[in-house]
């Protein structure tokens, strides 16, 4: 099974009527097939190490789309014209358009989300990383561990 996250246009509601159907991207809703499929051992995945930078990032946003799905979101991503991409919107429960950014190390600075930030003014942002719960400004941080309570 897999889940489809279609690319949207503008960060406004409905997102449905911003959707590009010709651009989408699949995660797989079990992350540890995915995992197997890339032939990595899990120590490995565990280590700092730059040349597995772009599978740890993989695995992670295909285990925050699942978790968003089990939560009852349906995950959008945005993109600019090229030059910035969220790697996921939602519409949340109270019906507002959430951008959540997802960093698979302690690195969490990111351009895409302050340009989101720029054309849309979200009330607030979702940053799902290693790192532990905290806010600063208007961006929630979220540990990767207690994503599966997410209730936005």
């Amino acid at each position: 099974m897999v889940n489809i996250c279609h690319r949207v246009t503008e960060g406004k509601l409905p997102l449905s009527v911003y959707v590009e159907p010709t651009f989408f991207k699949i995660y797989m809703a079990d992350t540890g097939l995915l995992h197997n499929h890339f032939g990595i051992p899990a120590h490995v995945m565990r280590e700092e190490r730059s040349d597995i930078d772009t599978i740890k990032g993989a695995i992670t946003e295909n285990f925050v789309c699942f978790s968003l799905v089990v939560n009852g979101y349906i995950p959008y991503y945005w993109e600019s014209k090229g030059r910035a991409e969220v790697d996921f919107i939602i519409q949340n429960k109270q019906g507002y358009v959430i951008p959540i950014e997802v960093k698979s190390s302690d690195n969490v600075r990111s351009k895409s989300l302050m340009r989101y930030f720029e054309l849309y003014n979200p009330p607030y942002a979702i940053r799902v990383s290693p790192k532990n719960f905290g806010s600063d400004s208007s961006i929630r941080s979220i540990p990767l561990y207690a994503l599966f309570c997410l209730d936005l």
